[in-house]
């Protein structure tokens, strides 16, 4: 009996020993329920707090790809003004330097056009005084020729008057304007 009833102990403490992990049906049922139930939560906390804070997240990623965009174009653009604005540079620099070498060429060809009407009017003014010189030197002689017959008919008539009749002073007069020249008395 001892064996028998020691054996009958042996099952005893066995069926009446807890185990320690036992797979009957009201912890499977309760296994499956807290599945279900953890799976309920899941959906429920993802609808509610998972996606808007997913759109929270994509709106703020698209924000940030829209600002990184922009801030590209931005670059861009300030690149290619910069090329611009130092291409007007160039092209204003190479403007006023032609500019400049366009008021020199005018500047040099009105002093030129200056100098030559300078020329020009002291050239006329040369020829005016030489002509005026020419006139008073001709009007000089005609009044010293002047001057001569009056003080040659002056003096001979008074010798003509003392001792020559009036035949010989007519010659006398005619053989002093053939000496002198009827050329002098036409200019």
């Amino acid at each position: 009996m001892n064996t028998l009833a020691g054996t009958g102990f042996i099952l005893a403490t066995e069926e009446m020993a807890p185990r320690l992990f036992d797979l009957d049906l009201q912890l499977i049922t309760d296994a499956a329920l807290m599945i279900i139930a953890v799976f309920a939560l899941f959906l429920i906390a993802s609808k509610l707090l998972f996606d808007p804070v997913r759109d929270m997240m994509q709106k703020r990623q698209d924000k940030i790809k829209g600002e990184l965009d922009s801030a590209a174009q931005d670059m861009e653009a300030a690149a290619k003004l910069k090329e611009d604005y130092e291409s007007k540079i160039k092209n204003i620099e190479k403007e006023a330097e032609a500019i400049l070498s366009e008021a020199r060429k005018k500047a040099l060809a009105n002093e030129n056009k200056m100098i030559a009407e300078a020329k020009e009017e002291a050239a006329r003014i040369i020829e005016r005084a030489q002509v005026e010189a020419e006139l008073e030197k001709k009007k000089a002689v005609d009044d010293v020729k002047r001057e001569m017959i009056v003080v040659a008919s002056m003096m001979a008539g008074k010798v003509v008057n003392s001792s020559i009749d009036t035949a010989v002073r007519n010659s006398l007069i005619d053989e002093t304007l053939k000496e002198i020249g009827e050329s002098t008395w036409l200019s």
